[in-house]
C-alpha cells in the first residue's frame, strides 16, 4: 500500500486568518507515532502560524502553541480535529 492523501484543504475565516488540514494514511506509522496517519492542522493569522498540530518524524504527536511545543495523545482523527477546533476557537475569541 502506498501513502494516500485523505484531505488537503484550506478554510478562510477572514481576510487575515485561515486554517489548513493535511492528512495522509500511511502504510506504516511515522516514527514516534502508533497510528497510520501523518497530519498537519495549522491556524495562520496575519501570515504567522499560531497553532499547529502535527506528528513530525521522531517527535510523535504534538502541538505548537506559539513558541511552545507539547506532546498530545492521539486517540482518533475525530478527537484530534475536535481538540484542534477547540484550541482554535479559544485563540480566536
Amino acid at each position: 500500500m502506498k501513502a494516500r492523501l485523505i484531505e488537503k484543504s484550506r478554510t478562510v475565516i477572514n481576510d487575515k486568518t485561515y486554517f489548513e488540514v493535511v492528512l495522509w494514511h500511511l502504510p506504516n506509522p511515522v516514527p514516534g507515532s502508533t497510528h497510520p496517519f501523518k497530519y498537519r492542522l495549522a491556524l495562520v493569522v496575519n501570515g504567522e502560524c499560531v497553532l499547529r498540530y502535527d506528528n513530525e518524524r521522531g517527535k510523535g504527536d504534538h502541538r505548537h502553541l506559539g513558541n511552545r511545543e507539547e506532546a498530545i495523545e492521539f486517540t482518533s482523527l475525530e478527537a484530534l480535529y475536535d481538540a484542534f477546533q477547540a484550541d482554535m476557537e479559544r485563540m480566536l475569541r
